[in-house]
């Protein structure tokens, strides 16, 4: 997947996460964004999580703006 594909799969979820902010959370650790019932972050293991809908609807304008940096946990073995 080209940089401009990844960009563009990476707004279109993040527009999905803007619509709907109250079904996920940032965590506090990677300030990813995951779903709101997960105790855990899948990326940083993290289980501090901020809930406020404004706050991941700013996170996921700004994630949806950027590539990836974070590394994967598939990546790591």
């Amino acid at each position: 997947m080209s940089n401009n594909e990844s960009l563009a799969a990476r707004a279109e979820r993040a527009a999905q996460i803007v619509k709907k902010p109250e079904l996920y959370q940032v965590c506090e650790g990677c300030e990813s964004i995951v779903v709101r019932d997960a105790p855990t972050c899948p990326n940083c293991h993290g289980y501090r999580f901020d809930t406020d809908p404004e706050r991941v609807r700013t996170q996921a304008e700004i994630l949806g703006k950027r590539l990836p940096t974070s590394i994967p946990p598939s990546e790591l073995t």
